[in-house]
């Protein structure tokens, strides 16, 4: 179906996107997959090609583009390419609102220019091992101590948590408080105290480095507080949908990735002397994929619409990210299926892709917890008017 809310610009930057990726990261997807990580270098090749962190202000090296299009744009193609282990999402879609929202003159000028160019990879520390979508329940905490707060806690399953240079950190500046208690914190990598943990054993996206972290009395400058202190769960929670709607954004991309690398195979496997695609059973299967994929690619497109012009809800995103995600794991379920025993092989593309979805349905919070935001909106508990 046609598409209208991209324009010529958005287009030049595909062409860049493409290429970029087909050259860069798609020919290494295995190698890092077998890694447990990117190579750091793909982050400054995609930083000077002005792939990274474009909302920044011209004076700190960015764009100055605010149009999460952009985003949208950059995601699609990196799915449609075979790309694996870049967490660029996380660098543009998750951390602009925090860095650029919330930072002071200073903090900028530290903190955007190696953004930019990719010198400086970023990591969000939210999850504790006892604390996941309840925000209010988290334990690391950092107490004032004159010009610095010390830092004790972990953190775990964080994103780029071996990579990344630089952490925006949770954390309680008033243990006594729950949600108002919360305040973000940068952590620098150096800082006596601060210790990586386990490279994570993750079923999928095992090219996306995710570790636990530890925080040992680190002693950080107050300089290094985003925003205001006690306001952290609602910069956290004012960010969300966004998130939410990557998340969505990324499930498309993988669906549409999964149905052309399928019936490419389907194209080519014989099955009693004739393509696998010839029989009636595949193309029904693939006709469904295919209607599904228009059907949330609509949703999808409506929903940054939304976001473009700042209509879209907590609900709205929660509702998005919930949808999306499901039907996600369900085509490529049964793209998988075709592929028979096949498909089963991590060697296969599509191997990866459903080991990948998996988790799309827990993170950015859990699809029960987006089916209870929705829920509540609905007002069930009151009586009719």
């Amino acid at each position: 179906m046609r598409r209208t809310h991209f324009e010529a610009e958005h287009e030049a930057f595909r062409d860049l996107c493409r290429s970029f990726f087909l050259r860069e990261a798609a020919p290494h997807a295995e190698e890092w997959e077998k890694a447990g990580r990117a190579d750091r270098e793909v982050w400054r090749r995609a930083g000077a090609a002005g792939m990274l962190l474009w909302e920044a202000p011209e004076e700190f090296g960015g764009q100055g583009i605010r149009d999460y299009r952009y985003s949208q744009v950059l995601a699609e193609e990196l799915y449609a390419t075979g790309t694996a282990g870049i967490a660029f999402g996380m660098q543009n879609d998750v951390m602009p609102p925090y860095l650029i929202d919330l930072s002071n003159d200073e903090q900028k000028a530290r903190w955007l220019p190696g953004s930019v160019s990719g010198d400086t990879i970023w990591a969000l520390a939210i999850s504790e091992p006892g604390a996941g979508s309840d925000v209010g329940s988290i334990r690391a905490t950092a107490v004032r101590d004159g010009d610095s707060y010390i830092v004790n806690g972990a953190k775990t399953f964080i994103t780029s948590g071996l990579l990344s240079d630089k952490v925006i950190v949770a954390v309680k500046t008033d243990p006594e408080l729950r949600h108002k208690g919360v305040s973000l914190i940068v952590v620098e990598d150096g800082m006596p105290g601060f210790e990586r943990g386990r490279h994570l054993d993750k079923v999928g996206q095992r090219s996306h480095d995710t570790a636990e972290l530890f925080f040992r009395d680190v002693r950080v400058p107050a300089a290094n507080l985003l925003g205001e202190e006690g306001r952290g769960f609602g910069y956290l929670m004012r960010n969300l949908p966004q998130e939410r709607l990557g998340a969505g954004v990324s499930a498309i991309g993988t669906m549409w990735r999964a149905l052309k690398i399928t019936v490419d195979y389907v194209r080519e496997r014989q099955v009693f002397g004739q393509p696998l695609g010839a029989f009636q059973n595949t193309r029904f299967e693939l006709a469904e994929v295919k209607t599904l994929c228009e059907v949330a690619q609509a949703y999808v497109d409506k929903a940054v619409v939304e976001h473009l012009e700042g209509n879209l809800s907590p609900e709205d995103a929660a509702g998005l990210k919930q949808w999306t995600t499901d039907v996600q794991n369900q085509v490529v379920d049964r793209c998988l299926q075709l592929f028979g025993g096949y498909g089963y092989m991590n060697e296969y593309e599509i191997a990866r892709l459903w080991r990948d979805s998996r988790v799309q349905r827990i993170y950015a919070g859990s699809n029960e917890i987006m089916k209870e935001i929705v829920g509540r909106s609905l007002q069930l508990d009151k009586q009719p008017s």
